[in-house]
């Protein structure tokens, strides 16, 4: 399996999810991605990372709360927001980095 860094730095964008499996706004997030990822088909990468099965990686990128998104492109981050969020935002926040 890539590292985590070799995942984000392809050279597609890249939305990481920080969840837990006991997170409610998490799994409210879930079906919300998949119809993102739906729309934007291979343009964009989604990981799932379980804070409570991958302690160091939540605290190397200071993951406070649960969820919490990072998007990435060229292994760059380029936005980070925690809580729920929409599909509308989310597409129109991805697509204005692929161009």
């Amino acid at each position: 399996m890539a590292s985590f860094n070799e995942l984000i730095k392809g050279n597609k964008v890249v939305l990481v999810d920080f969840s837990a499996a006991w997170c409610g706004p998490c799994q409210m997030l879930a079906p919300i991605l998949k119809d993102v990822k739906e729309e934007l088909g291979d343009h964009l990468s989604i990981i799932k990372i379980d804070v409570d099965k991958n302690q160091a990686l939540a605290s190397k990128f200071h993951v406070q709360g649960v969820p919490t998104l990072i998007l990435y492109k060229d292994g760059e981050q380029v936005w980070r927001q925690s809580g729920l969020q929409q599909k509308h935002e989310l597409v129109r926040l991805i697509n204005s980095h692929l161009s």
